[in-house]
């Protein structure tokens, strides 16, 4: 289901990097890690410093509101179809 999600948005990032980085960051905050900074996601995805996860959140080029808008809609249809059933 999450490598579902992730494709399903992985247009809305212009770059490979900053997809990984996206996919790698959602894994820290799911993760049991008791600190969400962008030090401990990035020690929990390999990295030895968190530049790469401030960068997403500072500069990349992605479109948050469009990410936002895909989950919403995958999750909407999801539960409708629950729902159906």
């Amino acid at each position: 289901m999450f490598d579902e999600l992730m494709f399903l948005v992985a247009g809305r990032f212009t770059r490979a990097e900053p997809r990984r980085t996206a996919r790698e960051f959602v894994l820290g905050l799911l993760s049991p890690v008791e600190r969400k900074n962008c030090w401990q996601l990035a020690e929990q995805a390999g990295h030895a410093d968190p530049q790469a996860m401030q960068r997403l959140l500072r500069t990349a080029a992605w479109d948050a509101d469009a990410v936002r808008d895909d989950l919403r809609g995958s999750w909407l249809s999801g539960s409708a179809m629950q729902l159906a059933c």
